[in-house]
């Protein structure tokens, strides 16, 4: 992995994505992301992108600006969000390995058209999804068989952590959803999302828990990783023959 350069957005828990990461190779050389240093331009010197969690996207860049009475405002910043999307088309258009991580997930869905639940517990009626004095909450996922994520992980079900009160609602153009957790009969959370067709497409995976907090978890964790690094990898190599 010599010469790996991985950029990972800013957020409050920016050293827990740093760590999960390092943990593998010390040596890997890790760039931060972030609107008040505006350099978006260093995605050139990277070989794989990592979206973290954090704060709400504001439903205005989702045509729901309705929404903004149900959401607390100081869990929202705009400046994020425009050079989070800035950060998303230069991937794109770079064909950069992305992996994105619950609010990473989340405003990759709107960079692509999609939308967002603005709150979980208030519009689906489910409290199981959001923090608890704090703290991560456990509850089951049921991932596609044959998608990219069941081959990676290699399971069918398990246990993931969770601590988000927002998900993906209408998908952005070229996803589909390859895991879900459910709440009621007819009611899913999305857990995942995937391109549909990913022939010519770059490396692309978003998880709504945090694979970075359950670090030694073999397939929800480790297993993500391991294949973000494998990539990560693959494109150093073809661009340094």
């Amino acid at each position: 992995m010599e010469n790996i350069c991985i950029g990972i957005t800013d957020s409050r828990k920016f050293e827990d994505y740093s760590k999960w990461i390092l943990s593998v190779n010390p040596d890997i050389h890790i760039i931060r992301l972030s609107y008040q240093l505006d350099n978006v331009s260093q995605i050139t010197e990277c070989q794989g992108i990592i979206l973290t969690g954090g704060e709400d996207v504001h439903p205005k860049f989702y045509n729901k600006s309705a929404y903004l009475p149900i959401l607390d405002p100081n869990q929202i910043d705009e400046n994020r969000d425009l050079f989070e999307l800035k950060i998303l088309a230069s991937v794109f258009e770079l064909k950069k390995p992305l992996l994105g991580i619950c609010r990473g997930l989340q405003i990759t869905n709107v960079a692509l058209g999609g939308s967002l639940v603005p709150d979980i517990p208030s519009v689906l009626g489910n409290l199981q999804h959001g923090k608890i004095e704090g703290k991560d909450q456990l509850h089951e996922v049921n991932l596609i068989q044959g998608s990219f994520i069941q081959n990676i992980t290699t399971q069918s079900t398990g246990i993931i952590n969770s601590a988000h009160h927002q998900s993906a609602e209408q998908l952005g153009v070229g996803l589909i959803a390859t895991a879900y957790s459910t709440i009621h009969i007819n009611k899913k959370i999305i857990e995942a999302l995937e391109w549909e067709q990913p022939e010519n497409k770059s490396w692309l995976l978003l998880v709504q828990w945090h694979p970075e907090r359950i670090a030694e978890d073999e397939f929800f964790s480790k297993a993500i990783r391991r294949a973000f690094l494998q990539e990560v990898t693959k494109n150093i190599n073809d661009t340094n023959p």
